[in-house]
């Protein structure tokens, strides 16, 4: 297809459907492009995985949140920038969306035992190995850059002892009695379109067409062993906190064979000693004495990569903001940047001595210090935002 559509185009809902809405209209379109019902039909296939992609973004709340944010450019795994360093760029094939949302047909087609079918063609779903999900902490300027990890992580590997078959020698097999082989029955089953015949897992043998007759001594028959793998990634920068990046093969193998699971990074930020991340911009809550902030200056504050001076304007009042362009965080997109905000406070003293308030009391009655009406409702007019 020369563009995408609007993934709630697609589905036939509003942009404030539920997750109920949303189910039900992928479960009718599904329904209605399924290979099943359009055998050899290309345009109903690519539908059928049109819907599925769309049903895959819209049904969970994360991705849903960035694709309204961010529309297609989003990224493929529900992420500005998700092909980086290895993450997943493909769309989904057959095998993806079975696997994944089969269970949504409920008994409509059957093909939910453990094979596929597809204009008349059936097939043993791939077996697939566990994910694996670890934190990766993360500091404000690393996430302001981007970062590049090398970690080494216990994973579930093929024994190559019996090459992930969980036999002995990888030979120690007999043709499965139930099946002859095949990897699957024949059930008779009531459906909506009336009684169909499908071919379901074999029971025995859990489609594998064999059956162990001695098994390994390494790894007991499971297929797989624990090592550590040493696994590198890139993470884009802007990312949040929570957010979830897959690295897709990257997690536990099958047992006897499949593909494997999924890596799941969590990003954790580590939480900054003076700023405040506010999406893509940082917050700093300056404390002004009050000589400055009533001839002005110039004062260090912090930033993500460092400190900078900046100036102070004259008669800068409490709670005004002053902004330091571009110093925040980059977006997930890479097409803006952030802002530092500088919230301004005033320090009143609170013990002064007796030359000190003379001075202060000299001041009481001068012009330029009590404030008339006029200034009074433009200073109250800047701050009226901290009371709405």
């Amino acid at each position: 297809m020369a563009s995408k559509r609007d993934y709630y185009e697609v589905l036939g809902v509003d942009r404030n459907a539920d997750e109920k809405a949303i189910k039900s209209a992928y479960r009718k379109k599904a329904i209605q492009y399924h290979p099943d019902k359009n055998p050899g039909d290309k345009e109903a296939e690519e539908k059928f995985k049109e819907a599925a992609e769309a049903y895959d973004v819209l049904s969970n709340p994360e991705k849903r949140a960035k694709y309204d944010q961010f529309g297609h450019d989003m990224g493929p795994q529900g992420f500005p920038g998700g092909g980086a360093g290895g993450f997943h760029a493909g769309g989904f094939t057959m095998e993806d969306i079975f696997s994944q949302f089969g269970d949504i047909f409920g008994g409509a087609f059957g093909n939910m035992g453990g094979f596929e079918s597809a204009g008349g063609r059936t097939r043993r779903r791939q077996r697939r190995g566990t994910d694996l999900r670890i934190k990766i902490k993360m500091t404000l300027a690393e996430i302001a850059t981007g970062v590049t990890k090398t970690l080494k992580i216990p994973t579930l590997v093929p024994d190559p002892s019996c090459k992930g078959t969980g036999a002995k020698d990888g030979t120690a097999f007999n043709t499965c009695p139930t099946c002859g082989g095949s990897g699957q029955v024949l059930r008779q089953q009531q459906t909506m379109f009336g009684i169909q015949q499908a071919a379901v897992e074999c029971p025995q043998c859990h489609g594998e067409g064999k059956i162990i007759t001695e098994k390994c001594t390494h790894c007991h028959g499971e297929g797989v062993v624990r090592r550590d793998e040493t696994v590198s990634f890139s993470i884009p920068a802007g990312v949040e906190d929570g957010q979830t990046l897959t690295l897709r093969g990257k997690g536990n193998a099958a047992p006897n064979g499949g593909a494997n699971g999924d890596l799941l990074i969590v990003i954790e930020e580590v939480k900054h000693p003076e700023l405040i991340r506010d999406g893509n911009d940082v917050v700093y809550n300056l404390m002004l004495d009050l000589p400055t902030a009533i001839l002005g200056g110039s004062v260090e504050v912090p930033t993500i990569n460092g400190r900078a001076r900046m100036k102070i304007p004259a008669g800068t009042q409490p709670g005004k903001v002053l902004r330091m362009r571009g110093k925040g965080l980059p977006s997930t997109d890479g097409y803006s940047t952030g802002d530092e905000l500088i919230n301004v406070m005033v320090y009143i003293p609170e013990n002064l001595n007796d030359t000190e308030k003379a001075a202060i009391e000299s001041l009481r009655d001068k012009p330029g210090v009590t404030p008339d009406e006029s200034t009074k409702h433009r200073i109250f007019s800047k701050l009226r935002h901290i009371f709405e």
